[in-house]
């Protein structure tokens, strides 16, 4: 699938060229981004191709815009009071880039299939889920979680979710709005958008992709095995992840169904001789065996961290 053809055209050329920045770490999106800061130069690049998506500073006048040949223009515009013609779609310049590409992928995929934004991937092999969990606490699960993500993402597409009751917005995570909890309502509406919302939602750590937790402890409870089943085979299907890491907490339900499911388990243990863990550990194993989780103990490989 070739590529769509974006231009950011804003009087601010400071402000273009951050949001083409941010363009541009979103791997997934098949847009050729190009920043200018004069209709002349928007001018001669409709000569040379064909715009798909034009994003155009308010301030310019609405007569100018209106040579603009390009499939759908969104103004940036500063205020309400800025102006734009039937054929333009007037959008608030300063939200964050999250919020004008949800506008945009909103608007576009209206008139267009959703598969026509994304970069489709051939993956050369099955997306391989990893699934972290350890009954011993205090350990630096996460921590080990997001490294682990971090040093892979170097060479492939990884997302990282946390499955915890207690994600820790704030302290791992920043406070934001959308969560865990929005991509599992689109999921469960088995929205063909579902790829677009992941655009719109995943934040950043160096080259890895992650959600941020839910904010409440019983919206992870009240996820059922079949539904966590739904939406990783979504974001499979609809996605360009290779790695899928899931940080994930004894409260969810039935995670033992979930561990099964998981291609990988790595199960963080202390790197010092610690009695308590390691009766934890055995009893976990045991646990497993008892409830007829054998092919989940096979999969195990502890990992020895320092607390």
């Amino acid at each position: 699938m070739s590529s769509r053809s974006l231009v950011i055209c804003d009087q601010e050329e400071k402000y273009a060229a951050a949001f083409a920045a941010f363009l541009m770490k979103k791997k997934e999106l098949a847009f050729q981004v190009q920043v200018c800061n004069s209709l002349m130069q928007v001018w001669a690049i409709q000569q040379d191709t064909s715009i798909d998506i034009m994003l155009i500073g308010g301030r310019f006048p609405r007569e100018e815009r209106s040579k603009i040949r390009a499939g759908t223009v969104f103004v940036l515009a500063e205020s309400e009071q800025t102006e734009v013609d039937p054929n333009e779609v007037k959008v608030y310049k300063y939200q964050s880039g999250e919020s004008i590409l949800a506008e945009v992928i909103g608007r576009c995929s209206e008139e267009n299939e959703t598969g026509e934004f994304f970069l489709r991937t051939v993956k050369t092999r099955r997306t391989k889920i990893i699934g972290i969990f350890s009954p011993v606490h205090r350990i630096g699960k996460t921590s080990y979680c997001l490294e682990l993500g971090k040093e892979m993402a170097i060479s492939e597409n990884v997302l990282y979710l946390n499955l915890e009751l207690y994600g820790g917005i704030g302290g791992y995570f920043p406070e934001e709005e959308k969560t865990l909890a929005d991509v599992l309502y689109y999921s469960r509406q088995e929205s063909k958008n579902l790829g677009f919302m992941l655009t719109t939602l995943v934040r950043h750590l160096g080259a890895l992709d992650y959600l941020l937790p839910v904010r409440v402890s019983e919206d992870i409870k009240a996820v059922s095995l079949e539904e966590w089943c739904d939406l990783l085979r979504q974001i499979t299907e609809q996605s360009i992840y290779d790695v899928i890491i899931l940080d994930i907490d004894e409260g969810i339900r039935e995670v033992y169904g979930l561990l099964r499911i998981c291609t990988e388990i790595y199960v963080p243990v202390p790197k010092t001789e610690d009695v308590q863990a390691k009766a934890k550990l055995q009893q976990f194993e045991e646990e497993l065996h008892l409830l007829g989780y054998d092919d989940v103990r096979r999969k195990m490989v502890k990992k020895e961290l320092k607390r």
